[in-house]
């Protein structure tokens, strides 16, 4: 004897206790499906812990900042040293304008 299935349109034969183990083995299959579902929907609505795991990231990627920023900081003054070597009027330039409104801002104050 033999009945349309509930799912995919297959025929589904009702023979004896082969078949009910099948059955028993789909549902148990559902169930774990299931269950594996509730607990991710379970995990995206825990805001808690979404938070907390955003903040342990947000941690872990300002380590891993401060440990790389001594290498870059080495890198950038290595770098800024040979360019003024290599050209120094520009820096001096620089420097000069810096110093000039340095001077500018504290004779304006003492002026007051």
């Amino acid at each position: 004897m033999t009945t349309p299935g509930a799912r995919d349109g297959a025929e589904v034969s009702h023979n004896g206790p082969a078949d009910v183990d099948e059955l028993r083995a789909d549902i148990a299959q559902t169930r774990a499906e299931l269950g594996e579902t509730v607990q991710a929907l379970a995990a995206k609505v825990d805001v808690k812990a979404r938070l907390q795991e955003t903040a342990d990231g947000a941690k872990a990627r300002l380590r891993e900042g401060l440990v790389e920023a001594p290498e870059r900081a080495q890198h950038l003054v290595t770098r800024t040293g040979t360019a003024v070597r290599r050209n120094p009027v520009p820096y001096l330039v620089a420097a000069g304008a810096a110093a000039l409104i340095v001077l500018l801002v504290q004779w304006r104050r003492s002026s007051r």
